[in-house]
C-alpha cells in the first residue's frame, strides 16, 4: 500500500537542471571548478555551497535570501507536477521533496503544489537576511538514501510503502529505499538502469500510471 512518494526537485519537480545553476545563470557565472572538485571528492557538500556563494557575492556583495527568492521566482514547475501531486493527495498519499537543491525554491514549490514536506539545502544568514557565506546541508548529494531512511522512521512508513521519483544518479539512493523508483526524464544511464520504471516525459503526470501499481488505500 502506497503511503509516501518522495520527489527530487531539480529536473524533476522543476524544469531546470539545477537550482544552483539557475542562480549562476542569473549572474552570468558558473562554478565548473567547484563541481570538478566536488565530483573528485576534494570538497564536501558544505564547501561546495560555500564556493557557490563566493561566486555570487562577487556580483552582489550584499546578497540576501530575499534576493535569491526573487531570482528563483521564475523557475517553473515541471509540466504535470500539479496533476501528479493532486492525484497523490486524492489517493491519501503523503508527499515529500528530498533535494540537494536550494531550500528557498523547495519551500516555494511545496507551498504552490501542496507537498507535505520539503528537505533541501540552504544558507546561514545574518539577522537582515544577508548570506554569511556558510551553507546548511540537510540533503547530502550522495546521501539521499540516508535522508529518506530518516524520513521513513519519522513518518512510520516502510520502504515497501514508499515510491520515489528522480532524474539523476544522485537519486538512486532514493530508489533503493523504495518499493518503486521512477526515473523521470533520466539524464544518465545510471538512474535509468537502477530505476524500476522510466517515464521519458515530458509530462510528470505520467508517473501516476506507474504508481497505480500499488494497491489502493
Amino acid at each position: 500500500m502506497l503511503k509516501l512518494v518522495v520527489l527530487d526537485m531539480d529536473g524533476t519537480l522543476v524544469d531546470v537542471t539545477s537550482s544552483w545553476v539557475a542562480v549562476h545563470n542569473h549572474f552570468g557565472a558558473n562554478n565548473a571548478d567547484g563541481l570538478r572538485r566536488f565530483l573528485a571528492g576534494e570538497i564536501d557538500d558544505e564547501e561546495f555551497i560555500r564556493t557557490d556563494v563566493v561566486i555570487w557575492r562577487r556580483h552582489a556583495p550584499e546578497l540576501s535570501v530575499f534576493d535569491l527568492e526573487r531570482i528563483l521566482a521564475g523557475v517553473p514547475t515541471m509540466p504535470g507536477a500539479r496533476t501528479l501531486v493532486d492525484g497523490l493527495r486524492r489517493r491519501g498519499v503523503r508527499t515529500a521533496i528530498v533535494s540537494g537543491g536550494i531550500d528557498l525554491l523547495a519551500r516555494r514549490i511545496a507551498r504552490e503544489l501542496g507537498i507535505d514536506l520539503a528537505l533541501a539545502n540552504g544558507f546561514r544568514v545574518r539577522s537582515d537576511g544577508r548570506l554569511t557565506g556558510e551553507g546548511i546541508v540537510r540533503v547530502p548529494i550522495r546521501g539521499k538514501e540516508g535522508v529518506l531512511e530518516g524520513l521513513q522512521a519519522q513518518l512510520g512508513v516502510r520502504p515497501d510503502e514508499t515510491a520515489s521519483v528522480g532524474n539523476s544518479e544522485w537519486d538512486v539512493g532514493l530508489f533503493r529505499r523504495s518499493q518503486v523508483g521512477v526515473a523521470f526524464r533520466p539524464e544518465d544511464d545510471v538512474v535509468r538502469r537502477e530505476a524500476h520504471a522510466v517515464v521519458a516525459g515530458p509530462d510528470l503526470a505520467g508517473v501516476l500510471d506507474v504508481l497505480d501499481r500499488f494497491p489502493a488505500r
